[in-house]
């Protein structure tokens, strides 16, 4: 886990589309598939909510779509549009949807909704299909950007994009959010395993005021 201050300094070290990311997962406790993963559709910006389809477990879940990321979500957004409409002028705007959803609603896949917040930066032929199309960012671009700056800011623990995930959890236990808030958000099935997060509270010596300090 790292602190507040850790966070904002590997942060203030990443911009564009995986500096974008990497707050989107400290500020939201997504999994790091599920960020990459992110339709347009599941983007609420009215009601602040960001829906997580078929996370871990296959349960969707809804997670808070923080603020200060309005404007470079909806940059970002207004730039993957433009992406969508010249794929679909060339015939590659169909995305991957399960094989249930799409039989059963064959234009969706190349529907706007349905494309991909963090696509792959080309088109790849899908090997079931044999149709060209973009599939989302890799996972691992993100990863290695992160190991970068986390290097670059003189962290001495490991922290890797799920490290994110964890602090969010923990920064909300300690700023007083109940454990069942924090269960939901990040879509444990069981609140046992949301408790480990409450070692923040167990500060232990750190809780503690030295005498020394009070002379």
């Amino acid at each position: 886990m790292l602190t507040r201050s850790e966070v904002q300094s590997v942060l203030a070290r990443m911009d564009g589309v995986y500096g974008l990311m990497a707050r989107l997962l400290y500020g939201t406790g997504m999994r790091l598939m599920e960020c990459v993963r992110l339709r347009v559709k599941d983007v609420d910006f009215e009601r602040r909510e960001i829906l997580i389809r078929d996370g871990k477990g296959a349960k969707d879940r809804v997670t808070v779509l923080p603020e200060s990321l309005r404007v470079a979500l909806q940059a970002q957004l207004a730039e993957r549009r433009k992406l969508y409409e010249q794929d679909s002028a060339e015939g590659k705007s169909e995305v991957y949807l399960p094989d249930a959803l799409a039989r059963k609603y064959p234009q969706r896949p190349k529907e706007w909704g349905w494309q991909y917040v963090f696509p792959s930066g080309s088109c790849s032929i899908y090997p079931r299909s044999g149709r060209e199309r973009r599939h989302h960012v890799d996972e691992k671009l993100l990863q290695r950007a992160m190991k970068k700056v986390v290097q670059a800011a003189g962290i001495a623990k490991p922290a890797t994009p799920h490290t994110l995930r964890h602090s969010f959890a923990t920064h909300l236990i300690e700023g007083g959010y109940d454990i069942r808030t924090v269960q939901e958000l990040l879509g444990h099935k069981d609140v046992s395993t949301t408790m480990i997060y409450t070692h923040a509270l167990n500060r232990g010596g750190q809780g503690v005021v030295s005498p020394l300090d009070r002379m």
